[in-house]
């Protein structure tokens, strides 16, 4: 893998695998600061595309189109973490990927995320690896209910995944065991589920606000921030994100999402090696945007202390939410809209999200909760 001796200077082509919206937020801040950006993606006009400069539609394990981007670009970062492994390491030999490929291959495997984890000292939930549905009632002798059955590949918003209460949840939980080999998870009684971004550049490490979100049908709804938490829970998370971002050599920006116990403690449940959808109140909300920061990490420029400049509520858009929320921009001044261009609404996919500065978290959840759009 080509390694940058110096930081890569505007005008320099960053080219990103994914299409989606991170990737076509992260392309407005590589072109805020200069850079030319081209996308892999196999949508046509896909998110992204409609703000870079240029479009190779492929599949993400097309290896002859990421050699054409590895030709045409200075560095190659990705946008979502189901990107092939195999493709990509089969161009590392001559493309500057600063995020390397185990990260991602850690990230794709919850099993080798986990043995990452645990490596490190993090506290996670006692897990178990089923192979068969023997392994099964084994694991759960010893984890007990509720717990949660999960693939160990693929999943994301919920999806891969099978909440066991009783053993009357043992049947229909094999459908997921056909998808191949998975991990029973025990269930943690959570207060509040938080997140932290972090981000590296090689030398130095920076962390983002512990934020608070709430979720509808697995899928985020609401991100607070910050978090309405104790400050050693928040220096806690803090600790652990820069332990994880250590341990990684972490370039450009991870998130990690975390349980909060009633008694306090923190249980790591997952992390994306990627801008996150919890962190997109940093765009309006932060001194730095997860956006810039991933940018000047992968691209060797300095990274600053993240300031919070004004308490936040960021709220999703989905398809079914999409056409009230236009009614929305004549008479919420204040809120910030972003939509995202993607060409089909389709129920539960996100198609943009509303970030509120506020001075009053729950005067803004009022107002939210208050326009009937997200009952």
């Amino acid at each position: 893998m080509i390694n940058l001796i110096k930081p890569l200077m505007p005008n320099a082509t960053i080219g990103i695998v994914g299409g989606g919206q991170l990737g076509r937020m992260m392309a407005m801040s590589a072109k805020k600061m200069g850079f030319r950006v081209g996308v892999l993606d196999p949508t046509a006009n896909c998110p992204t595309a409609q703000v870079a400069d240029w479009h190779i539609v492929a599949a993400y394990d097309d290896v002859f189109a990421l050699e054409e981007m590895a030709r045409r670009s200075d560095v190659i970062t990705y946008e979502f973490e189901n990107v092939s492994v195999e493709a990509l390491n089969s161009i590392l030999p001559y493309a500057n990927i600063p995020q390397g490929t185990d990260l991602l291959a850690i990230t794709q495997d919850r099993l080798l995320e986990k043995s990452f984890l645990e490596g490190n000292n993090i506290v996670i939930a006692p897990y178990a690896t089923i192979i068969s549905p023997t392994d099964i009632q084994d694991a759960i002798e010893s984890i007990g209910y509720p717990c949660v059955l999960k693939t160990t590949r693929g999943g994301y918003d919920g999806k891969g995944q099978y909440v066991l209460y009783s053993t009357a949840d043992l049947a229909p939980s094999m459908n997921l065991l056909r998808e191949g080999t998975c991990e029973l998870e025990a269930w943690i009684p959570y207060e509040k589920e938080l997140s932290i971004m972090v981000a590296g550049n090689g030398r130095e490490i920076t962390t983002f606000p512990v934020v608070e979100n709430i979720h509808r049908n697995n899928i985020l709804h609401q991100t607070i921030a910050p978090a309405r938490i104790d400050s050693e829970v928040a220096e806690e998370a803090e600790r652990i994100a820069r332990v994880i971002a250590q341990a990684l050599d972490l370039r450009g920006v991870l998130a990690i999402e975390l349980f909060l116990t009633k008694s306090g403690g923190l249980y790591v449940n997952e992390l994306a090696p990627r801008p996150h959808n919890s962190g997109h109140y940093s765009i309006e909300a932060c001194s730095m945007s997860q956006f810039d920061a991933h940018v000047r990490g992968i691209c060797g420029w300095p990274l600053a202390e993240v300031k919070l400049l004004s308490d936040a509520v960021m709220v999703n858009i989905l398809g079914d939410e999409l056409i009230e929320t236009y009614d929305l921009i004549a008479h919420k001044p204040d809120w910030q809209f972003h939509y995202y261009g993607k060409e089909e609404a389709k129920s539960g996919r996100k198609m943009g999200h509303i970030t509120l500065l506020t001075e009053d978290i729950t005067a803004s959840l009022e107002e939210i909760y208050q326009t009937n759009i997200w009952d």
